[in-house]
């Protein structure tokens, strides 16, 4: 395979897509399994900078990121050779701007192996800073959104801080059966990160791995996994990385 012919594989929609509409599945399809994302800002300079391995670590990224209130806008988008290179800008409601510069180094396959990015405020005082949110609560019995499907429904709070959901999961649902239509992929691509508040959630890994999320615990699932309620319990969780995106 020429070098052109690499970048030119790598899914240039897909990127603007998955940016402009916070769709956190499409994102994520574009990175290789053993991807790298290097991140210098100011809370982490280029001798220590935000190092994420793998998809797991970098969903988990992209879900507080497309989870946040702010617009997302794809600008000096260009590929050649084996290098994709773009500008992402970023407003959040109160007017404040990020700027976020990216590198991708992309295979064979047209997947990104390795990003490099560097980000900037407005006030250069970082994330936690910018366009930092009053206090707010909100009440799941008045979700600003409810995506519904087959034995089960996303019910989710959009915060400034980002999205907050709660799956309310009826004994019979199955992600491959219930929702593997709306998402269209083989597998769950969200990145999960949640607490089980009741009934009991069979996850299994790609690897086969299955793991139980009983009453009381806490934990992250990453992308690549299949899911159904165990028990004639209905399954009830909240969940903060995959509401952004989860059933759409």
């Amino acid at each position: 395979m020429t070098a052109s012919s690499t970048a030119a594989a790598f899914d240039l929609a897909a990127l603007r897509r998955g940016v402009e509409q916070r769709d956190v599945a499409t994102m994520l399809r574009l990175y290789g399994d053993d991807a790298e994302v290097v991140i210098t800002d100011r809370d982490h300079p280029p001798s220590t900078p935000q190092v994420m391995h793998g998809r797991a670590q970098i969903g988990t990224f992209l879900g507080d990121v497309m989870g946040r209130e702010m617009t997302h806008a794809l600008d000096h988008v260009l590929a050649s050779g084996d290098t994709v290179s773009f500008v992402q800008r970023c407003r959040y409601p109160d007017g404040t701007r990020v700027t976020f510069s990216s590198v991708l180094d992309i295979d064979e396959g047209g997947h990104i192996t390795r990003q490099e990015a560097v980000q900037a405020w407005d006030d250069d005082t970082g994330p936690e800073a910018a366009g930092t949110p009053a206090a707010e609560y909100k009440d799941f019995a008045e979700p600003d959104e409810v995506r519904s499907f087959s034995h089960g429904r996303m019910e989710v709070l959009h915060l400034a801080a980002g999205d907050v959901g709660r799956m309310v999961l009826e004994p019979g649902w199955r992600w491959s059966e219930h929702v593997k239509p709306i998402a269209g992929t083989e597998l769950c691509e969200t990145a999960h990160l949640g607490y089980q508040v009741s009934g009991v959630l069979r996850i299994q890994l790609a690897d086969g791995t299955t793991i139980d999320a009983r009453p009381g615990m806490a934990g992250s699932v990453p992308p690549g996994h299949d899911a159904w309620v165990a028990g004639e319990e209905p399954a009830v969780l909240i969940d903060w990385a995959g509401a952004a995106s989860y059933a759409r």
